[in-house]
């Protein structure tokens, strides 16, 4: 087992400095002028000159890549207007359009991200697992047609257009309105603040684990040891939930970690509709005016969080399948 996760541990290493480098070359290696578009509109050649040189732009890729990496890993240090910023590790870089460090900027935004994102996600898995468990146990009747019939209409609705009907007419009304509030001064503001974008996100990806729970559960359901359960005398709520579901779920746990991805990405239109000051809107205003160093430390971000989720997925299949042998 230890040896599983040390292996998965490097190749998640991997990933996320592959992903680095490939940002990396995509932002400062793209045709336009790095430093001028870092600095802006209405940058004087001055400053131009002083964000290359404090960016060492003028030197070969890998020792910009190598300067980059170091800063992530012990931080570094970057002259703004004549000023010198020290910026510690981990050091994404600097923003000179808001004279700021990229890492400051993330760890503001990033705690409503994340909070959007865990609260739906724990929304979508349970109201879709169950659903599809629910929907399993009566198949073929009219209880799993509906189901059915809901998750695929659901599920064929853009997202979008879900939050900004949830954003117009629920939002304020018969949901709180959206805001965020850390956790740490009010929890129960926090998780008020955040139940339209909770439900709106949660519900909406709900639809596909209903699918592949149900089918599952069916699946599980028909298995030999499941009779077995039965002809022992146990109870039918125990032979489903306790030993149906924890088979049938295990395939759930690999969409699960994939539909990470989902989350992030409609967590950018999430944020945008119900003005909430995430990593998505961060990432959209920097793409707005080409602030390369916030983009690269968005992506750098999302993917370690995807690579993370990835990591935690395969690791949960010994707990929730223990046929699954890990050498």
């Amino acid at each position: 087992m230890l040896l599983y996760v040390l292996r998965r541990l490097a190749s998640a290493v991997s990933v996320v400095v592959a992903t680095m480098f490939a940002g990396f070359g995509l932002f400062f290696l793209a045709p336009t002028d790095a430093a001028g578009a870092i600095c802006g509109n209405n940058c004087s050649a001055e400053r131009i000159a002083h964000i290359r040189a404090s960016l060492g732009l003028d030197e070969p890729f890998l020792s910009q890549f190598g300067a980059y990496l170091t800063g992530v890993l012990v931080g570094r240090t970057y002259e703004a207007g004549g000023v010198v910023v020290e910026c510690s590790a981990p050091c994404l870089g600097f923003s000179y359009q808001l004279n700021q460090p990229v890492t400051a900027l993330i760890a503001d935004a990033l705690p409503v991200t994340v909070s959007i994102v865990a609260g739906a996600a724990t929304v979508s898995l349970t109201v879709g697992v169950l659903t599809g468990a629910f929907a399993a146990r009566r198949r073929g009747r009219v209880a799993d047609r509906v189901a059915v019939a809901a998750a695929l209409g659901l599920g064929s609705v853009p997202f979008f257009v879900v939050a900004l009907i949830s954003a117009l007419y629920l939002a304020g009304t018969v949901l709180p309105r959206a805001e965020h509030i850390p956790i740490s001064e009010d929890p129960l503001g926090w998780a008020a603040g955040l139940l339209a974008p909770w439900l709106t996100l949660g519900v909406v990806s709900a639809a596909a684990y209903t699918r592949h729970a149900r089918a599952a559960m069916i699946e599980s359901l028909g298995e030999d040891y499941i009779r077995t359960a039965r002809a022992k005398g146990l109870s039918e709520r125990r032979v489903v939930y306790r030993h149906g579901l924890r088979a049938a779920i295990t395939p759930v746990a690999t969409l699960f970690g994939m539909d990470v991805a989902f989350q992030l990405t409609g967590a950018l239109f999430t944020e945008a509709i119900f003005g909430l000051p995430g990593l998505g809107v961060l990432t959209l205003r920097a793409f707005a005016v080409f602030d390369l160093p916030v983009l690269m430390g968005a992506v750098l971000v999302g993917a370690t969080i995807l690579v993370v989720m990835n990591l935690v997925v395969d690791i949960a299949y010994t707990v929730l399948d223990p046929r699954v042998r890990l050498t």
